[in-house]
């Protein structure tokens, strides 16, 4: 079979495409024909191996797993003699994050939990957005003991890249008065997307106009926590769920401390779990009533996966990049 491959950590031009052994099937594993994966910022992460927190789960020297890509979309080929959910011709998709990636190749192969029935409404393009980026933005709505419920005022900072467009959607589901914030050239999508109010980071800095939210889910992580703080009500949450190393190390070390000092909770998102099968279930449940519509920017053949990271690095994409396959 061909995959993308990778021995040393780089850019883009470290991707090979090579004819490989299709992977083995363990007894409990499901082995699926790829149609589809979705490029994340964390495969650019592991690409680049930066920042250098990110090699203590993928390899300190050079990357313990070859294979590159975390979500995909496909059709069961073979399943192993444990597997009792799936069987060949199932349509599935599902994270690969914890089970080697390997993604962006003809097939993949991972534990059964990995996957999921895929959404019947939905193409395996559209499929191949969700296991991560959707899942992160539901988990970002809520933190221990609070959720984004009617009625709240939500800030999402960075609404029209990867987790952004998810998240703007599902807080109007859950009833919110959602703000998306996003650069010049996004604004007609994420005011497509729903969103009541749609700023231009690039021209306004939310954390100065005097508005307070209940929420903010930081994807961009272009202010800081401390400037995040002063756009917070009391009893508000503030939660990162990416941006630059500095950002996330600050989000780490200080929101413990600054949520400690009052009623504001601000910090980092400690409690993603990946293809949590209760989020997943409600995932679909979304997309499948049409409430939630993944957003694709463009798709690249396998072959091209490089020019599509590169794509990705420049912060171009409105919405998913998506490999066919």
């Amino acid at each position: 079979m061909k995959a993308i491959i990778r021995t040393t950590y780089g850019s883009p031009d470290v991707l090979e495409l090579r004819d490989v052994e299709r992977p083995a099937v363990g007894a409990g594993d499901v082995l699926v024909r790829v149609r589809a994966a979705s490029l994340n910022r964390a495969d650019l992460d592991y690409l680049t191996g930066r920042p250098l927190l990110t090699r203590m789960g993928t390899g300190l020297r050079r990357p313990r797993n070859r294979g590159v890509g975390l979500d995909a979309a496909g059709t069961v080929e073979e399943v192993g003699t444990s597997v009792t959910r799936f069987r060949p011709g199932d349509e599935v998709f599902g994270d690969l994050t914890q089970f080697g990636n390997g993604a962006f190749a003809e097939y993949a192969v991972a534990p059964e939990r990995a996957w999921a029935p895929k959404p019947a409404s939905l193409t395996f393009e559209d499929a191949a957005t969700l296991p991560q980026a959707g899942i992160l933005a539901i988990q970002g709505l809520r933190r221990p003991g609070r959720t984004v419920g009617p009625g709240d005022r939500v800030l999402v900072n960075g609404a029209s890249g990867n987790v952004g467009p998810f998240a703007v959607q599902i807080a109007k589901a859950f009833g919110a008065e959602v703000t998306g914030a996003c650069s010049t050239g996004k604004i007609d999508l994420v005011r497509a997307l729903g969103a009541d109010h749609v700023l231009d980071y690039t021209r306004e800095d939310f954390t100065r106009l005097g508005q307070r939210y209940d929420w903010i889910v930081d994807v961009a992580g272009n202010r800081s926590i401390l400037e995040c703080r002063r756009a917070l009500r009391p009893g508000g949450s503030y939660v990162m769920v990416g941006g630059p190393t500095g950002r996330i190390l600050t989000g780490l070390v200080l929101g413990p401390v600054i949520s400690a000092a009052g009623s504001r909770k601000l910090g980092l998102m400690l409690w993603w779990k990946p293809f949590a099968p209760d989020d997943v279930a409600q995932l679909s449940s979304l997309v499948e009533t049409g409430i939630l519509r993944p957003v694709i920017d463009r798709l690249y053949p396998l072959a091209e996966v490089a020019d599509a990271f590169r794509y990705l690095d420049g912060g171009y994409p409105r919405g998913k990049v998506v490999i066919t396959i």
